[in-house]
């Protein structure tokens, strides 16, 4: 199932209509389950962003990896999830995903999908098919990095990117019509890292789902999990939302507290990690609790649909994010949107997340010390964390998914009148 268009107009939104959009979304799917596999904020953006085009008026067909050939998912009125098979009978990681490209690429050109009138590719893997589908169907390509080798390799030095990412970045810096990046520092690494022209990079902001994550509504914590809940009456609640990998540095808050019952024993903390183990180089947190002596403090809970998540950040007193790097920061952004501050690393798309000692506090670096530091600077001062969940409510509500959607529709039309002038 698939929707057509009789006649595609390169100019797309500057002809008066909104265009027809070809996504892709390869090494992950926007249906799976954030906070699992390879699932994270950007199944989000892609799912979201999708929504908000479509209620634009756009047409979007997301196309991802499948295992087996499956009918199409049907997400809303105006968007098709397409899965092309390719590979394997079962789960492929995305270190492998890059062997399976060209049956994925053949899968597209093959199936009978478009016209098109822009090509908007998220994620690397994606852009190299994206480069190809562009120049067969002659349409412009639009891509988003999500994150990026070199900027990985800079700030978590044991980083295992291959080279062969760093090199397909690069190219398509230079080569896709336009890029879009999360904040104007992520651009500025694009134009930096990679050689891209600063002329070719919009800027579009991911939002929040406003609607399920608000201030108002239900809360879960640890008793209510099933988990049972240490012996302090008010303990400091933290929570953290992502996948068990080091890049978003689980480790970190566990190294903190183990060093914070040691040197602050008058403080209690209570912590929720929500999420499940992702790629090749997991996380033995349990390991690390008992390491840490954190068994009644440190509970390790499932992923969370986004209305279940916005009930733990509720009841909790701080969100932690303490990620190598974050290209944006879409859970602090969750989080302040329930009206609850934020502690995360002074990173990349954080400092535009998060306003310092506004809406919550940057972490200067990841050392276990700083972060103990931070924890305990916010355990003994609770007033101060209620007024920036305050101030986090205000400053959530300058992002949605429509301002999202808007700012890509306006990204694609400018890639159209990029396309036609350079005569591609």
């Amino acid at each position: 199932m698939h929707h057509a268009i009789d006649s595609p107009d390169p100019s797309g939104r500057a002809s008066g209509r909104t265009p027809r959009v070809a996504m892709l979304c390869l090494h992950t799917s926007p249906l799976d389950q954030p906070g699992s596999g390879d699932a994270g904020g950007m199944n989000v953006y892609v799912r979201e962003t999708a929504l908000a085009l479509a209620a634009a008026g756009a047409l979007v067909d997301v196309f991802t990896r499948s295992a087996r050939p499956r009918d199409p998912d049907v997400l809303a009125d105006g968007v098709v999830v397409h899965h092309i098979p390719a590979g394997p009978d079962g789960p492929v990681s995305k270190e492998d995903l890059p062997r399976h490209l060209p049956d994925i690429t053949a899968g597209i050109l093959q199936g009978g999908f478009g016209p098109y009138d822009v090509v908007h590719s998220h994620y690397w893997i994606s852009g190299v098919v994206g480069l190809e589908l562009a120049a067969r169907w002659d349409i412009p390509l639009v891509h988003t990095m999500h994150t990026m080798a070199k900027v990985k390799r800079r700030l978590q030095h044991d980083a295992d990117e291959p080279d062969s990412r760093v090199e397909a970045e690069t190219v398509l810096a230079t080569r896709a019509t336009r890029l879009t990046a999360n904040t104007a520092a992520e651009a500025d690494e694009l134009v930096a890292d990679y050689g891209a022209p600063a002329a070719r990079i919009d800027v579009v902001a991911p939002g929040v789902d406003l609607e399920v994550f608000r201030p108002e509504g239900t809360r879960i914590w640890i008793g209510d999990a099933g988990h049972t809940p240490g012996p302090a009456a008010n303990p400091l609640r933290i929570a953290f939302a992502g996948r068990i990998q080091k890049l978003k540095g689980p480790h970190i808050l566990l190294r903190a507290l183990g060093l914070l019952a040691r040197l602050r024993p008058d403080i209690d903390v209570e912590l929720a990690i929500i999420g499940s183990r992702s790629g090749s180089k997991e996380l033995d947190l349990a390991r690390l609790i008992a390491d840490e002596h954190l068994e009644h403090t440190a509970h390790r809970l499932p992923p969370a649909p986004a209305d279940q998540l916005a009930a733990w950040f509720r009841a909790a007193d701080v969100v932690a994010v303490p990620s190598y790097s974050e290209s944006f920061g879409l859970v602090a952004m969750e989080a302040q949107a329930c009206g609850t501050p934020v502690l995360a690393h002074d990173v990349g798309g954080l400092r535009h997340s998060v306003a310092a000692g506004s809406t919550g506090i940057l972490v200067p670096d990841l050392d276990a010390g700083s972060w103990a530091d931070a924890i305990a600077q916010v355990a003994t001062r609770r007033d101060q964390l209620r007024v920036m969940g305050s101030a986090a409510v205000v400053r959530s509500r300058a992002f949605s998914w429509s301002h999202t959607a808007t700012a890509a529709l306006d990204c694609y039309a400018r890639a159209a009148a990029d396309h036609v002038r350079s005569g591609s």
